[in-house]
């Protein structure tokens, strides 16, 4: 069956149009209640966590009412960070659990991502039979046993206790000024809270949500505001999180950004002087800079890539027995704590660096040299395929050409939003500048002759 509702990371969408709906919210729902239910017994549970979008409110409620339809008892949590929902699903003994997010896309969209009962994303398997159950008939269960719902209130407390847990024992921040900008999103309230309790002079962003200011103008996406922020107050480094607070971007005392690579090169070359990385090996997405690679393999660190998506990421670290893992874009795994990216826990694993080490931001974010990549977005419409195109071929084929094993080209299509991304990399900066407008160009062309 052809997937139409699930992406690389579950079901994404405009709000209040197909397939982030309410009606399709409704039957997913209940699609995913029976799926987990099969046994048709009582007692079965999903958590559900959502990050502060207007359309979460609608979406939880239709999800809840699917659920409930077909005998869920349906646990809320209230708008609480992505890896939050992965912990609370296995600690509180759910059978699954959902998040209501679209990461760091702007308000109006939205997205619903399933964790399975290990606090683990959802196989690609699970999903296309969830999928295929929403597209025909679903039987609701009888009417004494419909289920209940309940909000949870210490959700976000539960979820903060454990973040601090994660920090070496009998270590503060006292002395540390750090900036951290949630993005206005799910961990606004978690993040401040752990970083405070843990010594550090905490300068917050980013912090008031109104439902529709969510990633805007702040974030991980958009570091401008807490570079300025960093440099103006004289911290000693910012933080910058995602929506749903699975994503994290570092800043050095002079605001300049480190991303996912530089953050798990530093992770890496320190649990592996500590014995503590396994099978000395570091899983990334073919996203992740040619330099991480050399500069791995310089001190002996295995990288394994994956597809572009942190869940692949972690089933290769999980088929493997690895422990770390990320993407370029922020997402840092680390198995040995959460099931899934979580932005807070990498940056605490940062700030640990800085008081172990005594070495200031700048000298931990910037392990290695960046080849020189670019990476470019065109937009299509829905129904279109430009990459099937022959004349878009035949400029990928060029490129591919032109760079003669000097570099490296990556084409695909987003999983989460209708973009075709172009990216290269290549020590030659006017040559990658030129392949990559090549191919863009053609792409722009086949978009801009379907809309005629």
């Amino acid at each position: 069956m052809t997937r139409k509702l699930f992406g690389t990371d579950g079901v994404r969408g405009t709000a209040n149009t197909y397939p982030m709906t309410a009606d399709i919210a409704l039957r997913l729902g209940a699609a995913a209640g029976r799926y987990f239910r099969r046994d048709g017994s009582n007692g079965h549970r999903v958590v559900i966590g959502k990050d502060t979008r207007l359309s979460g409110y609608m979406l939880e409620n239709a999800l809840t009412a699917g659920l409930t339809s077909t005998g869920m008892n349906v646990l809320l949590l209230g708008p609480v960070p992505t890896p939050a929902v992965g912990l609370l699903t296995h600690s509180m003994r759910a059978d699954f659990g959902i998040m209501i997010s679209a990461s760091h896309n702007p308000h109006h969209d939205n997205g619903i991502k399933f964790f399975g009962p290990d606090g683990f994303k959802l196989s690609d398997e699970a999903e296309a039979e969830i999928e295929r159950m929403v597209m025909g008939e679903i039987v609701p269960c009888k009417p004494d046993s419909i289920g209940r719902a309940r909000r949870i209130e210490d959700a976000r407390g539960r979820y903060t206790e454990f973040a601090k847990t994660t920090f070496p024992g009998r270590r503060m921040l006292s002395g540390l000024k750090v900036v951290v900008d949630c993005a206005n999103g799910a961990a606004y309230k978690a993040a401040p809270e752990v970083l405070w309790e843990l010594g550090a002079e905490v300068i917050a962003i980013g912090v008031d949500p109104d439902g529709t200011n969510i990633n805007e103008g702040c974030g991980s996406t958009n570091t401008a505001l807490a570079a300025r922020t960093v440099v103006e107050t004289g911290a000693d480094v910012g933080i910058c999180l995602d929506g749903d607070a699975d994503r994290v971007m570092i800043l050095d005392q002079t605001g300049r950004v480190a991303d996912g690579d530089q953050i798990m090169a530093l992770f890496a070359s320190r649990w592996a002087e500590q014995e503590k990385l396994r099978g000395n090996t570091l899983v990334a997405t073919v996203m992740s800079n040619l330099g991480l690679e050399r500069w791995l393999s310089g001190r002996g660190i295995g990288l394994e890539r994956t597809p572009v998506g942190d869940r692949y990421v972690v089933e290769r670290m999980r088929s493997g027995g690895w422990n770390l893992g990320g993407e370029q874009s922020g997402h840092i795994v680390m198995t040995d704590y959460a099931t899934t990216g979580d932005g807070l826990i990498a940056g605490l694993q940062f700030l640990a660096a800085m008081a172990e080490t005594g070495r200031p931001a700048s000298e931990l974010s910037a392990s290695f040299e960046r080849v020189p990549q670019l990476l470019k977005n065109v937009r299509y419409r829905a129904g279109q395929d430009p990459l099937a195109r022959d004349t878009v071929q035949s400029a990928i084929s060029a490129a591919e050409i032109r760079l003669n094993g000097s570099g490296r080209l990556l084409i695909r299509k987003s999983g989460t939003e209708p973009l075709i991304r172009v990216m290269a990399e290549c020590e030659d900066e006017g040559l990658l500048s030129d392949v990559v407008q090549d191919i863009v160009s053609e792409v722009e062309a086949v978009t801009l002759t379907a809309a005629e």
